[in-house]
């Protein structure tokens, strides 16, 4: 399969199954894995069978109980930011203009997944065989297409208000109360008319990504162009891969863009940032494995999107035979390249700073196999919409540190939101 073929009943297949309440697309877009991890190249789950919604309390062990009746089956979802109330003593109170459950997974009427291998494999209880469903795609007309108009973005909290925050936040980290906290502001518009489909192809060409998604959940949406990795089980190994640096890219001058990526290999402020969630991700991943089992794998590696320079780290450990795999993610969740550290009074001061509540914003997305393995990114470079409400909204941030400039994260956050910001616009 060529990759103008692949990239076809890419679109074919996203278009065929936006017919259904739910369906979630991975797309890896042929992307460089950090550290070459990579198990599938694209992945669409369409209808339900079977699903488990979160109802804000006991979650995960619900959770759990679905895997377990369901363990021989593909199952697809994603955990929402504020399940960390859910873990620890914390509570969120502020605006939620999307509203997606705390979690959502299901098993599948209909799946289509390329390894990395190109290998197929389908299920599906309508078709029978792949090359009928691929025919079915091709033949397929969508009877009602949405349809945009230009997206006014307004700004959550002003620029003035959003350095105030960070000056108070670096007080809390001259006083010693945390080390290091990611602060997020939200871009917004509540009148917003789009087609989520489209959005989302246009954004995966603007920047192509390894952990590329997108959800429709009945008239909940999440189109994703996200780096970031939060966990992975290979067999018995467990693999984060936090982000953490960013320095924008020059493609039109090659000795520029390489000069910029050892700026940011050798800045001392990004070095500290991500080494600070690299011992804060060794201590989540200890909780589910196997004693002396983690290591770090690569620091501070460096590699190129098409819009961003990023430094991410791979930190691995075997996981304990004991340890289910939903309980190995509740040990590692929210990712600590989303909270801080030390990671509860770090989120304490996220609801006390932030002005919007996140959300599927620093969430996860992602799916368990069969045979136990499963892999989920970090829900960030992406766009919610709420099509009942007409309500969509952009979160984007970066991490706080002593030495953390209020106009240079500012602009860090633009320059991260820069190609969701273009789709829209």
């Amino acid at each position: 399969m060529t990759k103008t073929e692949l990239q076809h009943i890419k679109d074919k297949a996203l278009d065929w199954a936006n017919q259904f309440d739910v369906c979630l697309l991975l797309n890896n877009n042929e992307s460089i894995n950090a550290y070459g991890l990579h198990e599938i190249e694209f992945a669409l789950a369409a209808g339900v069978k079977h699903a488990c919604v979160g109802t804000n309390q006991d979650d995960f062990e619900t959770l759990k109980t679905f895997k377990n009746n369901h363990k021989n089956e593909y199952c697809f979802g994603f955990f929402t930011y504020d399940l960390k109330n859910q873990i620890e003593d914390l509570s969120s109170n502020n605006f939620d203009g999307i509203n997606f459950p705390s979690l959502y997974f299901f098993v599948p009427e209909h799946v289509f997944i390329v390894n990395k291998n190109g290998e197929i494999i389908f299920k599906s209880n309508l078709f029978n065989n792949v090359e009928e469903w691929l025919e079915s795609i091709e033949k397929y007309e969508q009877t009602s297409i949405a349809t945009s108009k230009k997206t006014v973005l307004k700004q959550r909290v002003s620029k003035e208000i959003y350095s105030e925050n960070i000056e108070k936040i670096k007080q809390h980290i001259i006083a010693g109360d945390v080390y290091e906290m990611n602060y997020c502001m939200e871009f917004y518009d509540d009148d917003a008319s789009i087609n989520p489909i489209e959005i989302y192809k246009q954004l995966q060409e603007k920047s192509p990504v390894p952990f590329g998604s997108f959800i429709k959940y009945n008239d909940k949406y999440l189109a994703c162009a996200s780096p970031e990795r939060f966990i992975l089980k290979q067999e018995e190994k467990l693999f984060s891969q936090p982000i953490k640096g960013t320095i924008k890219r020059n493609l039109n001058n090659e000795s520029e863009d390489n000069h910029l990526k050892e700026l940011l290999l050798h800045s001392e402020k990004e070095r500290a940032e991500n080494l600070m969630i690299v011992d804060l991700v060794r201590n989540d991943l200890a909780h589910s494995s196997k004693t002396g089992t983690v290591k770090v794998e690569e620091l501070f590696g460096i590699y190129s999107f098409k819009q961003v320079h990023q430094m991410i780290s791979t930190v691995s450990s075997v996981i304990h035979e004991n340890t289910d795999s939903v309980q190995a993610i509740k040990n590692a969740f929210p990712m600590g390249s989303m909270t801080g550290a030390p990671k509860v009074i770090a989120m304490e001061y996220i609801e006390q700073y932030e002005a919007t509540k996140r959300g599927l914003y620093s969430g996860a997305v992602g799916y368990f196999t069969p045979n136990g393995n499963f892999d989920f990114n970090v829900v960030i470079r992406s766009i919610q919409y709420n099509e009942s409400n007409k309500y969509l909204s952009l979160m984007v941030g970066g991490a706080i540190t002593f030495d953390s400039v209020a106009a240079h994260e500012y602009d860090e956050c633009l320059l991260k939101a820069q190609a969701t910001m273009q789709v829209l616009q």
